[in-house]
């Protein structure tokens, strides 16, 4: 493995545990040449199934893309970086686990809602807000309400760019 701060080829690993429940493995690595320490993740690559999203149109399932809408909704709230790796990797395992070549948006969309909800109810209501097009206060309220009470909120579903 590279370094990525001198770019020598020499690195050594000097600590190798599970992460992400047993899907990783993560790596400290120590550069030879410059002496800088880094961590890697290894994890099997698997064939992910096609996202289906609200036009019909199929694009490839993008991890990233789901990191990017978790983490932006967790933006500023106090959830550890091990609780949204768990939350990202027990999706990715759903989406496998359908069997199917393609899985609808508005799923993984319901799946990402789920898994905010237990981990931070304000990321909940961002992410609510965006994936089911608020488009006043009420719908906000409802959400809110339903986690009170302790269920999901409004049913109706228009967006599906988290997916």
């Amino acid at each position: 493995m590279r370094c990525p701060f001198c770019q020598a080829q020499d690195t050594r690993v000097i600590d190798s545990r599970l992460a992400s429940e047993g899907d990783q493995v993560r790596r400290r690595r120590e550069c030879s040449a410059c002496g800088e320490r880094f961590t890697t993740y290894e994890s099997a690559e698997l064939v992910m199934p096609r996202v289906v999203k609200r036009d019909g149109s199929r694009v490839p399932f993008s991890e990233g893309k789901l990191r990017t809408g978790i983490a932006r909704a967790l933006e500023k709230r106090p959830v550890a970086t091990e609780a949204i790796e768990a939350a990202i990797s027990r999706i990715r395992k759903r989406i496998q686990a359908t069997g199917e070549r393609e899985v609808p948006a508005s799923r993984i969309g319901d799946w990402v809602m789920e898994e905010l909800r237990e981990l931070d109810q304000v990321a909940y209501v961002r992410f609510a807000s965006v994936y089911r097009s608020f488009e006043d206060v009420s719908a906000f309220r409802e959400v809110i309400e339903g986690l009170e009470q302790g269920r999901a909120g409004p049913e109706g579903r228009d967006g599906d760019d988290h997916g």
